[in-house]
């Protein structure tokens, strides 16, 4: 059976072009504090990484771009690291109800030390809403963090706007692109973001690298201690290979952005229109419009999205998932779903299918074949299904 991988959000696979150019360094020494040729070129190729990087998000600074192992380091970086810098300023800090758990974690660990949080709502597209945002800004806020678009649901926020209410209120505002990278263009600039969160896997580089964009006069206390490399805010001998595959990954990515933006557009609106055509009972999760190219999130009533999951991978040989993997260990139901104004009870049948760049049509067409049939074998075997439901028409 050939399989059809459509969980990007989960792990996407690597360009072979930017394994081609990480095969060099993957057994070559490179210390780029070292002052032999190894060590100079690995240098090298870390400030061409940089600069790739800052193209895609149209940062003026590449020295701004610090490596990290990922996004999760990222925005404990950013978040953490900033409050601290900022607490003799303020305590209070603004986020949505909808951000990811690295996010969450973060501010749940700064709430422990004495800051304030406020959470605020998104409205039933996953929109935040912008007036209470800015309504929450007190004098102590020192810090809005707000993602660029969700991993589960693929909304996209409007960053330009956030950005305008945090310089006029003179505030720090820090986005995790970590869902957007790749998939919709970010401009550092135009949107006034003082910090911003990526990862190499999210544009099909390796995993276990990731970059923390700093502004100019932006300095987050380092997490991570040791031997003072990155300019001292993250320490550790960088992970070359990993680095020059995330640099060309974003490299591929700024080139190519637009192009895969119109071709995935196609497979999503096709997937938006047909799922619930072909199966009763599916609802869109999130805006039907205003979402990132690759991201389809629908709420399956009668059925638990694990066991769509798993039937789809065992009986079809696809591979989709039900929201955010990183949260996958835990059994309550997804928070993103629940802030969309889901009840609890509705928000276990959850299919999320992310594409990419090497999703091809014939995948599309392979789920919209097998889906309608694996839910309704689910719906007959489970105790959720209403009586008489299969005797009344769709």
């Amino acid at each position: 059976m050939s399989r059809v991988y459509l969980d990007y959000a989960g792990a996407s696979p690597v360009d072979k072009r930017v394994l081609e150019a990480m095969k060099p360094f993957i057994l070559k020494p490179g210390n780029p504090l070292a002052l032999h040729e190894e060590g100079q070129i690995a240098k090298r190729k870390i400030e061409d990484a940089r600069v790739y990087i800052s193209h895609l998000i149209n940062a003026d600074n590449p020295d701004g771009v610090i490596f990290t192992s990922g996004a999760t380091e990222s925005n404990n970086l950013a978040i953490i690291g900033m409050s601290e810098r900022l607490k003799n300023e303020g305590k209070h800090i603004i986020t949505s109800n909808i951000e990811h758990i690295s996010v969450i974690n973060s501010l749940k660990k700064l709430e422990k030390n004495g800051f304030e949080v406020t959470r605020v709502p998104v409205d039933r597209d996953g929109i935040i809403r912008l007036d209470l945002l800015e309504e929450a800004i007190r004098k102590d806020t020192v810090l809005i963090t707000v993602q660029a678009a969700n991993s589960e649901i693929g909304v996209i926020q409007p960053l330009d706007e956030i950005g305008r209410i945090a310089q006029r209120h003179g505030v720090v505002f820090h986005c995790d692109a970590t869902a957007g990278l790749g998939q919709m263009p970010l401009d550092v600039k135009k949107a006034n973001i003082s910090l911003l969160t990526m990862s190499a896997n999210s544009i099909y580089g390796p995993q276990g690298v990731g970059a923390l964009y700093l502004a100019s006069g932006i300095r987050p206390i380092p997490q991570i201690l040791g031997g003072g490399q990155q300019r001292g805010f993250r320490s550790g001998t960088e992970n070359l290979a990993g680095i020059i595959g995330m640099g060309e990954a974003a490299r591929i990515a700024a080139l190519e952005m637009r192009e895969d933006w119109s071709r995935l557009t196609k497979f999503r609106d096709r997937l938006i229109k047909e799922i619930p055509e072909r199966v009763r009972d599916a609802y869109l999760n999130g805006h039907p419009v205003k979402r990132t190219p690759n991201n389809v999130n629908f709420r399956i009533d009668y059925v638990e999205g694990e066991s769509i999951v798993l039937s789809l991978d065992i009986l079809a040989g696809i591979a989709v998932s039900t929201g955010a993997s990183c949260a996958s260990l835990t059994l309550e139901p997804s928070h993103v779903i629940l802030a969309l104004g889901v009840p609890p009870e509705k928000a276990q049948g959850l299919l999320q299918v992310t594409m990419g760049r090497f999703t091809k049509e014939e995948d599309v067409e392979k789920l919209l074949e097998a889906l309608p049939g694996v839910v309704e074998r689910l719906r007959r075997m489970s105790p959720l299904t209403p009586a008489n439901y299969f005797s009344k028409e769709g």
